[in-house]
């Protein structure tokens, strides 16, 4: 953990982490802000110094981490620091901008948390985990929940025991207690290994039943997963993308288009299910976002379209195959409607078909 009370970053973090915010921003030229359920808000009345910001950023920085931004202008590492005599982890990405340096600061809860405070599906979370192998995706934009997601999925698997879990993330977010009959080994990009594709291609042969691979970049990590997922494997990971379909037109894509044919048929034997997830705004500005989600499940009419490349039937394959525990995202959003955990208006803004809401 990072002693560094002087720096004015940290006080920054501090009041992230007492106001309960995802994330802080801190850019050359503008206020400190934090995002708070979903929207930014200046704290303090400092304008950042980009001088001085990058040398309060550098300062928070082991050396390898360091070397790695100077070099190539980027980083994402994990920092660990002191609050209220807690230990308080953070996702940081450092950035160049106009020859400038500016970070972004992701809080990471100090305890995984539970279905019931994300609002996902205890009856979708035992199926994903009753899977015994397969490719599991959870997909969104950034801030979606995704890494959530996946930590509250890896923690059931880790609970139940008789299970050898092989994580590669960059960088380590959610860190695993210890249970019996239990082994969880965390790698981290950059530090424990070069690449996803090669924390994936040494974790097979260390005897794992579960891989969570923070995310599917490139056709190396794609082509290993999709492997990993044929043999015997539970692969868990994440994808950008906007909805289900979206996910996998992007995992095909990585793929030269010769390679496609191949690649759709693998996809359509290994594939168990997407998760789209939305974050949207709760009843009032101060409650939390609301977890609205697009669900597929891989059944005969799913793989049929896969494998043909029909991309553009699996939105009715989702929204008449409710009896295989799919949800279209509309029904999502009507369901939080009906729940009262959002507005008319919100609901509005995010569903397909706005016409659909006058019941």
């Amino acid at each position: 953990m990072s002693p560094l009370s002087s720096n004015p970053v940290t006080e920054w973090l501090h009041e992230a982490v007492t106001s309960e915010a995802s994330d802080l921003h801190l850019v050359p030229g503008h206020r400190p802000s934090i995002r708070r359920h979903g929207a930014l808000k200046a704290i303090g009345d400092e304008v950042l110094v980009a001088a001085h910001l990058e040398e309060w950023l550098l300062e928070l920085c082991v050396p390898q981490d360091r070397d790695t931004f100077l070099q190539t202008q980027n980083v994402d590492y994990a920092l660990r620091l002191d609050i209220g005599g807690v230990e308080q982890r953070f996702r940081a990405n450092y950035f160049r901008s106009g020859q400038q340096t500016g970070a972004c600061f992701r809080v990471i809860p100090s305890e995984i948390p539970g279905l019931d405070w994300s609002g996902f599906p205890w009856e979708l979370a035992d199926r994903i985990v009753d899977f015994r192998n397969g490719l599991v995706l959870i997909t969104g934009v950034t801030g979606a929940g995704k890494t959530t997601t996946l930590a509250m999925l890896t923690e059931i698997l880790n609970q139940r025991g008789g299970l050898r879990i092989v994580t590669i993330e960059e960088p380590i977010e959610y860190t695993y207690p210890s249970y019996p009959n239990s082994i969880v080994t965390q790698r981290e990009v950059g530090h424990d290994v070069a690449s996803f594709a090669e924390g994936l291609k040494y974790g097979l042969r260390q005897d794992p039943d579960v891989i969570l691979v923070g995310e599917i970049r490139d056709q190396e990590t794609a082509r290993l997963a999709l492997s990993a997922a044929e043999t015997g494997h539970l692969v868990l990971s994440t994808l950008h993308t906007r909805d289900a379909k979206g996910a996998i037109s992007r995992m095909v894509d990585l793929f030269a288009d010769q390679a496609q044919s191949d690649i759709r048929s693998q996809l359509s034997l290994s594939l168990r299910a997407v998760v789209s997830q939305h974050l949207i705004p709760g009843v009032d500005a101060e409650s939390k976002r609301e977890l609205a989600m697009e669900v597929l499940i891989n059944n005969s009419p799913i793989a049929s379209g896969i494998r043909t490349g029909k991309l553009e039937t699996l939105d009715n394959c989702i929204q008449t195959g409710a009896a295989d525990g799919m949800k279209s995202l509309d029904d999502s959003i009507k369901e939080l409607l009906r729940q009262r955990k959002i507005t008319h208006r919100t609901a509005e803004r995010y569903i397909s078909t706005p016409e659909a809401l006058n019941w």
